[in-house]
């Protein structure tokens, strides 16, 4: 039997991401096109004639190695990434064909992606309230948490480390364990935290690495440093404005933060987090109405 790891749809630069996730669910995870158009949101025939021209673009293209790992975990990360959507689980997918990728390769890569995806998995139940909006990580309730699933991904990831082959995902489930592990979000260990984020910009080099190092500075020495943090980074990337609103809030700048929660829900890129960030503008300006002389009469 052929090493379903050894396709090369993996290897192939020309196919988009959306491409090459639809190939790998078709090709290796087994399910249908009309699962994976459910999952996508999409007529069936528009996924039918997607996986066609994937198949097309791979088809005269020859490889005497199996596919490159690298490769084969950034494809698998956008299907955990793509999560729950008509009658199929993609992150619970994902999670299954890392497992088979981990039985048949011994790389601490892709013991640390299974690891992320594991701890990431046991805090979905906790990160939507009952109307669909999202819940951020430090208002999460925590004993929704799946603790059995957190343990295996902690217990996975210490086998990774210890191989000390750090990469990237090894990095990021470093930090998701931290978080996983803090009983309240007070406890939250941030400036272990700010190290590991600084392991993942030296492996990355990536500007969303960066702006997510922000925060955690933020957290870990205050608002103004966070700041002073930001100040290095482009006002272009995506959810800049949410975290200097963040963190212009922390430091009592509201009427800023207020503006700026605005602006990055302008600019997000899916409805849920349009919708939670301008529910925090919202909140802001209220608090600023009630604030102010004779609001009391209103």
């Amino acid at each position: 039997m052929q090493d379903p790891w050894g396709v090369n749809e993996f290897n192939y630069p020309s196919l988009t991401p959306s491409s090459a996730v639809a190939l790998t669910l078709r090709a290796v995870g087994g399910l249908t096109t009309r699962q994976i158009a459910q999952a996508y949101l999409v007529p069936e025939a528009t996924m039918a004639q997607r996986i066609s021209r994937a198949k097309r673009t791979v088809s005269g293209v020859r490889f005497e190695q199996p596919g490159d790992v690298a490769t084969v975990l950034r494809v698998l990360y956008l299907v955990f990434n793509e999560g729950y959507s008509g009658d199929v689980d993609l992150a619970a997918e994902a999670i299954r064909l890392t497992r088979q990728l981990a039985a048949a390769i011994d790389h601490p890569e892709v013991a640390g992606l299974l690891a992320l995806m594991l701890l990431h998995h046991a805090r979905r139940a906790a990160r939507t309230a009952a109307d669909g909006s999202l819940v951020p990580l430090a208002e999460q309730d925590r004993g929704r948490w799946d603790t059995e699933t957190i343990a295996e991904g902690v217990v996975i990831l210490q086998g990774a480390l210890a191989r000390d082959r750090l990469g990237e995902f090894q990095a990021q489930a470093a930090i998701a364990a931290l978080h996983a592990d803090a009983l309240t979000a007070d406890e939250t260990d941030w400036v272990q935290i700010v190290e590991w984020y600084d392991e993942l910009a030296a492996l990355t080099d990536s500007p969303i690495v960066r702006l997510n190092r922000v925060v955690a500075v933020g957290e870990a020495d205050g608002p103004r440093a966070g700041l002073a943090a930001l100040a290095a980074l482009d006002d272009s990337l995506p959810r800049h404005a949410a975290v200097e609103a963040y963190l212009r809030e922390r430091d009592g700048d509201v009427e800023t933060a207020a503006r700026l929660y605005a602006d990055a829900a302008h600019k997000a890129s899916n409805l849920a987090e349009r919708d939670h960030l301008m529910l925090q503008a919202s909140r802001i300006n209220a608090r600023r109405s009630l604030k102010r002389p004779g609001s009391e009469n209103l």
